[in-house]
């Protein structure tokens, strides 16, 4: 965004939290933002608002632009399909139109009243160039005819801690039996060099890369699934919150599945485990499934990965979303 001309009032550092508990810290910080974004709204100089994920701010935000005669546009609504409760009566109330990106949120959001239109998973725009194995490799000091494990941990410096140790001993446990395999982490742009520097493992930035040359992946749970699964790699999904926040969310949250591949198949395609469950021994077993060219168990998830990738729709999401956003703006 601020490549192409915006004016940041915030960026990742103050809004990169994630759960229940791990926000509360962050709380004041949040709240002093959101009154400079209302002052920004009661300026009277807003013709649109655009609302980008991030429900609990922006609910808020959008129901002041609603009060004030704003119309707004939410890209990447709020999941209310998996938490229930009154947001997605907010939507039909104030949102002049919803931008939803998972093939199955278009139809549940128009029958809660909500003016919604699927426009594709925006991952669908991304440049889908990879460089050759030799080159990947090479960038990477990495052996082109050894199998390579892909590791993505998170981009948020919570998720980090949380996950890195879970990761190593995972890893440790797949090298015992693939002694040959070479565990590459992909360090996400949020994420400083130095955060990765002493897991004693390859870090690439270029996770495209790694994810089309990998032959399996660890993932946690995030759009990180997605991308794996439009790439069509065989992965496994963990995910470690607060245990406080894990339990909230236990009681709150009213879908089987929480991986995004999951979720757009309405089925398990790749395995979840989540919390305790995510134990290095039960995750290691799968790895070396997937790992293995010739395991039915792989072949059976690239199947399903192919389903899930034909459900998302077609590139071109900014432009539809660009789009929705002009005829707003011409109809105010």
């Amino acid at each position: 965004m601020a490549a192409a001309g915006v004016d940041l009032l915030a960026g990742l550092d103050e809004l990169g939290r994630m759960g229940l508990v791990e926000v509360l810290s962050h709380l004041p910080a949040l709240l002093r933002l959101e009154r400079t974004l209302i002052r920004v709204l009661e300026e009277g100089s807003i013709a649109l608002v655009v609302l980008v994920d991030h429900a609990g701010m922006n609910l808020r935000l959008l129901r002041h632009a609603s009060s004030r005669g704003i119309p707004a546009l939410y890209y990447i609504p709020p999941k209310v399909w998996a938490w229930g409760g009154d947001r997605v009566r907010d939507l039909a109330e104030h949102a002049s139109a919803v931008a939803a990106i998972l093939p199955f949120e278009e139809a549940f959001l128009r029958a809660k009243g909500v003016n919604a239109t699927f426009v594709g998973h925006p991952l669908l725009d991304g440049d889908p160039g990879a460089p050759s194995r030799e080159e990947f490799c090479a960038a990477t000091a990495l052996d082109p005819e050894r199998p390579i494990l892909a590791l993505m941990p998170g981009s948020r410096r919570q998720e980090l801690h949380r996950h890195i140790p879970l990761f190593l001993r995972t890893v440790a446990r797949v090298r015992s039996s693939v002694p040959e395999v070479q565990p590459v982490v992909a360090r996400a742009h949020s994420v400083p060099g130095e955060a990765l520097r002493g897991c004693g493992l390859a870090v690439t930035d270029d996770a495209q890369g790694l994810l089309h040359h990998a032959r399996a992946g660890l993932v946690k749970s995030g759009t990180g699934t997605l991308e794996a699964a439009l790439a069509g790699l065989p992965h496994v999904v963990t995910y470690r919150l607060h245990p406080l926040t894990a339990f909230l969310a236990r009681r709150l949250i009213h879908v089987s599945h929480v991986s995004l591949p999951n979720l757009v198949a309405g089925r398990e395609v790749v395995p979840e485990f989540l919390q305790d469950e995510a134990i290095p021994e039960r995750m290691g077993a799968i790895l070396l499934d997937l790992l293995d060219p010739s395991s039915p168990a792989r072949a059976r998830q690239l199947e399903g990965l192919a389903e899930v990738r034909g459900r998302m729709g077609d590139p071109g999401v900014a432009e539809r979303v660009a789009g929705m956003a002009a005829d707003l703006l011409r109809a105010g």
